[in-house]
């Protein structure tokens, strides 16, 4: 019915047409001889069958076309019977398989300057999409009518894509034929591979596959895509994958989506971003491979589009991941994809949850590799800004499975702020570390957790390597000649010593915590060395380099005493550390006494406690003692002859001479670190140290445990006071009267006012005037009172 009202349509039309119609709807008729007893059929059959040649190639015989289109004009009830022949002519040549589609082919390359009717081409999308699924037994057969078909849906692209008259090619229910059809294709290359033909005697048409064709047609549809079509182009190709279960092997995804991205519109490339995002929260509930297929898809595209035009789609593509990377967390902890009701009737495997979590952050990785400085800048904020933190106890859950979400969600948002600044480039420190970036990324170096340490100390670093010097400190030892490391060194910049005065003293004093951390393993230690030398090349000038001098001093002194009861590894670690950095520091400052030092020590443990120095400390089986109680003084570094040495060759003596002694903070007490009791008799000693009132005060009363304690339940008493005070007051906003809230208001305006007088009666009351004294009635001498915006001064004190 459908090819009898195809036929029909054009036959009807050709009165009204007119020659040139006529040519071009009869070319697409089908191909064809005319039969054996042409001289007794019907003058209308013999018209039809003679516009067909005898070799499909040689094309449609125009001359016959004309005597065809002379007699329809002449003859017009013969038009009925003329379309029902054409359309008995199409039915017979598909069911006999002869899928030569050349002439449409033909036919749509024919340039109309001005089409002047409507044609539709849904017949012809329904069967050449029915051509590109062929099952036909015979594999050349099957070639045959599959490449048929493919060139018979590119031929109706290039005849109605650009036409405004046509039907809209890009509407779903042909999108939904033409690119299924297309990828269908796309995806049996191993058929495409099995046939072998000799390549000396297949031409470069035999030789092309319609895995080829498909993927060229494909291209050609994208390219010709407008603004408002993408998405239809889009979606079919998303169903198919999903319907064939393609996202997890991923390799044919990819690949798709690589065609897909190469060959639209750069400015357009932004739509594809938006609906891949759009389907990954669409399958947020599907099986984790699923969704780890779909998120590599979008690392792929991403990148691809960062290079042309991203749009305003940069915030959302990191907001979507995050979101995942949450929700996979839950999935794993919960073990339900419903994670209100915990129920799932779908098994959730973990560590599949755990491959989708890394293919998540390895996407925000090189998508934001790809963006300029800025837009990193904006990425690595956002995402700090969700890293759930003490400091921040809106975003912290309580109780065991809170806590274990929370851990969960700081080690993955801080692997992906990890992948950003591993790629991120910037020559001003100040831009690059911001001050609440800064804040909020130390506030996580200070929690118990080993693994949130070590990944805030990699982010740092990351930060502060912009020459490449990180691998050449990935192992901590005791060089002898630094000229091998092949160090590349520049002058400290006047942003970063503007950085190092701003943020200096909060980097040492994280640092100095840090390394007090006894639960610190190998990788801290070779961290924490890399950052202290990166710091040294890279910020450092002569007042840093006396500070980080001073700090690895301090810690020599926390392995010496051991007021934190550390491990003998921690103990020998911290001194290994510090051998290892005044080894290469002094080498770096050039100053010979100094070096003579640093060498005379590290002899010195080589020969007595070779468990002092990197060599035998970072290594699979570290040499350790438990005597480090009873060293020798011949196997530390002092500070008094650092002070020396040093001072003699410019360095300000005064302050190498001062021990180093962190300022700390409330941050601290919120770190929940297990010391706090060092922290609060330090800050005890601060205060008592720099008050003006020293010599006047009665001595400090000794530090036991109960004064400890007692100062604990009291700070955590004012906490809840201040925090009582506080909901009181919103409170009261929220539910008191209008009247009892103005005139509230009004006694505190009444009161500043009244304050303010005063203060303004003072600055209004001079010493003496210019304008001399008065005598008062009693003979008494009374200064004549002038606001100071109406004395009158001489011309030249007024400018």
């Amino acid at each position: 019915m459908a090819l009898t009202t195809w036929a029909l349509g054009p036959a009807l039309r050709l009165c009204a047409a007119g020659p040139a119609c006529s040519w071009e709807m009869l070319h697409v008729a089908g191909a064809g001889v005319c039969g054996c007893c042409g001289a007794l059929r019907p003058r209308y059959k013999r018209l039809v069958d003679n516009i067909f040649p005898e070799d499909p190639e040689d094309g449609l015989v125009k001359t016959n076309m004309e005597k065809l289109t002379f007699y329809a004009l002449s003859a017009p009830e013969k038009l009925d019977r003329i379309g029902a022949y054409l359309s008995e002519r199409l039915i017979r040549d598909v069911s006999r398989h002869r899928y030569g589609t050349s002439w449409f082919v033909k036919f749509a390359n024919i340039e109309e300057d001005t089409p002047s009717y409507h044609r539709s081409y849904d017949f012809f999308v329904s069967r050449f999409s029915e051509m590109c699924h062929s099952s036909h037994d015979d594999l050349d057969i099957r070639t045959k009518i599959r490449m048929s078909g493919i060139k018979g849906l590119q031929g109706v692209v290039r005849k109605t894509v650009n036409d405004e008259l046509q039907a809209n090619i890009w509407d779903p229910q042909h999108m939904d034929k033409i690119v299924p059809s297309l990828l269908f294709n796309l995806q049996h290359v191993e058929e495409a591979e099995s046939r072998s033909p000799s390549p000396l005697q297949a031409t470069e048409k035999e030789k092309e596959s319609p895995t080829e064709l498909a993927e060229r047609c494909l291209r050609e549809l994208l390219g010709r895509a407008a603004y408002g079509n993408i998405k239809n182009a889009i979606k079919p190709v998303l169903i198919h994958l999903d319907n064939h279960s393609l996202w997890e092997p991923k390799i044919f995804a990819t690949c798709c989506f690589r065609i897909i991205m190469y060959s639209i519109q750069p400015q357009h490339s932004h739509l594809v971003i938006q609906q891949l995002l759009g389907h990954l929260d669409a399958n947020s509930k599907s099986a984790a491979t699923v969704r780890a297929g779909i998120v590599e898809v979008l690392s792929e595209a991403a990148v691809i589009a960062a290079s042309g035009s991203v749009g305003p789609t940069v915030l959302e593509v990191f907001n979507t991941l995050l979101r995942q990377l949450r929700l996979s967390i839950d999935y794993a902890l919960t073990g339900s994809y419903d994670c209100a009701a915990g129920i799932s009737t779908k098994i959730i495997k973990e560590h599949e949850e755990r491959m989708f979590q890394e293919a998540v952050i390895k996407t925000i990785g090189s998508f934001a590799s790809t963006l300029p400085t800025y837009q990193q800048s904006e990425v690595m904020v956002f995402i700090m800004n969700k890293v759930p933190l003490p400091s921040s106890q809106q975003s912290i859950e309580a109780g065991k499975a809170g806590e274990n979400r929370n851990r969960l969600t700081q080690i993955m948002l801080l692997k992906s702020l990890l992948q950003v600044s591993v790629g991120f480039q910037c020559s001003n420190m100040l831009t690059a570390l911001p001050s609440a970036f800064l804040d909020r990324l130390l506030s996580a170096a200070l929690m118990e957790d080993a693994e949130i340490r070590l990944f805030v100390l990699e982010i740092l670093i990351s930060f502060i390597d912009r020459h490449g010097n990180r691998q050449k400190f990935s192992t901590i030892s005791t060089i002898s000649d630094i000229s091998v490391l092949k160090l590349k060194v520049d002058k400290c910049s006047r942003q970063d010593t503007v950085f190092m005065k701003k943020h200096g003293q909060q980097l040492y004093r994280h640092i100095y915590l840090i390394c007090k951390e006894e639960s610190n393993v190998q990788a801290h230690y070779e961290a924490l060395y890399s950052m202290l030398m990166l710091i040294s090349i890279e910020l450092a000038n002569e007042e840093v380099v006396v500070d980080l001098i001073r700090l690895v001093l301090a810690v020599q002194e926390i392995a010496q005493i051991n007021e934190d009861n550390l491990t003998a590894y921690n103990r020998c670690a911290l001194f290994a550390l510090g051998a290892a950095y005044l080894n290469l520091i002094s080498q770096l400052t050039t100053v010979p006494t100094f070096c003579q030092h640093i060498h005379e020590v590290i002899q010195m443990r080589q020969k007595e406690a070779p468990y002092l120095l990197p060599e035998d400390v970072f290594v699979e089986r570290p040499r350790l003692s438990k005597s480090l109680d009873h060293l020798g003084p011949e196997v530390f570094f002092w500070q008094s002859k650092i002070s020396e040495v040093l001072g003699g060759s410019g360095y300000n003596s005064d302050r190498l001479s001062t021990p180093y002694i962190p300022q700390l903070t409330d941050e601290d007490r919120l770190s929940k670190r297990k010391s706090i009791g060092e922290t609060i008799s330090l800050q005890v000693e601060v205060e008592s140290r720099n008050s003006p009132e020293r010599e006047q005060r009665a001595p400090a009363e000794e530090i036991t445990y109960e004064t400890l304690k007692k100062a604990i339940v009291d700070s955590v008493a004012v906490e809840e006071q201040e925090r009582e005070r506080r909901r009181q007051v919103v409170e009261k906003f929220q539910k008191a009267p209008f009247e009892e809230i103005a005139a509230h208001c009004g006694a505190r305006a009444t009161l500043l006012q009244s304050k303010l007088n005063q203060i303004f009666e003072i600055t209004i009351r001079p010493p003496p005037s210019p304008s001399g004294t008065i005598t008062a009635a009693y003979g008494q001498p009374q200064n004549h009172s002038i606001p100071v915006y109406e004395m009158k001064f001489p011309d030249l004190c007024v400018y």
